[in-house]
């Protein structure tokens, strides 16, 4: 997996321990290994802009994915890719982008009562599932995809509490 982290604002965010999580995320829900990821780290003003065109929405919001049109290999869980033979099928996928405010990431995590590194890795998970795809507009919808971010947050917990020993 490649991911790439972009960090445009003033706060630190432990880009190391984010392209960790993303890696593990996009590698339990078996996208192509040669897949690549942006991430973009943004200030209140820039993701208040960003939210306001691509949303319509005023102010700063936590997370925005800009997911690509064209997923080859790569998809969500459980659905297989259409068997080819197009000679393009070894090209990494680009799976688009997302764009973290750690300013809203932070005050977000005090009201839920957990840590600012524990924000950065749910909206980081959130954001990887909306460019797969998952939505959280129908119930049935927000049910599947806050049940699966749940799910990918707890087995990262695991693996990272096993390799600390």
């Amino acid at each position: 997996m490649s991911v790439e982290i972009t960090n445009e604002s003033s706060i630190p965010v432990g880009e190391v321990r984010l392209s960790a999580i993303a890696t593990f995320v996009l590698g339990e829900l078996g996208i192509n290994p040669q897949a690549e990821l942006s991430v973009l780290i943004v200030d209140v003003p820039h993701m208040a802009s960003l939210n306001e065109r691509w949303m319509g929405e005023e102010g700063p919001t936590d997370v925005l994915a800009f997911p690509m049109d064209e997923l080859a290999p790569a998809g969500r869980p459980g659905v297989s890719p259409a068997d080819s033979t197009d000679e393009d099928d070894d090209d990494p996928a680009l799976l688009g982008d997302i764009v973290l405010c750690p300013a809203v990431a932070i005050s977000q995590a005090a009201a839920a009562g957990h840590s600012f590194e524990d924000e950065l890795h749910m909206l980081t998970t959130h954001g990887i599932l909306h460019l797969l795809g998952y939505d959280h507009m129908e119930p049935e919808e927000e049910r599947e995809m806050f049940g699966l971010q749940a799910s990918l947050l707890k087995r990262w917990r695991q693996e990272t509490e096993r390799s600390r020993g």
